[in-house]
């Protein structure tokens, strides 16, 4: 399997959700990628896309930590 770039295909999905919308940090609010993280995507080697969605998961949990309040 290729991509569209004729490569191997790489198998961590994009994790846009079609909700793009940065916030004052310049971190989207649907899939909580920085802007230079999805600029970067198409180009991230696997290792970096894991990377990736781990500082997203870290920056949805301190979303909603600060959310949920005292």
């Amino acid at each position: 399997m290729n991509d569209a770039g004729g490569g191997p295909a790489l198998s961590i999905a994009s994790p846009c959700v079609r909700n793009c919308c940065l916030d004052d940090d310049d971190i989207c609010l649907g899939c909580f990628r920085s802007i230079v993280e999805i600029c970067a995507w198409s180009e991230a080697s696997p290792a970096d896309r894991t990377e990736i969605l781990k500082r997203c998961a870290e920056r949805r949990e301190q979303r909603r930590s600060r959310n949920r309040g005292p």
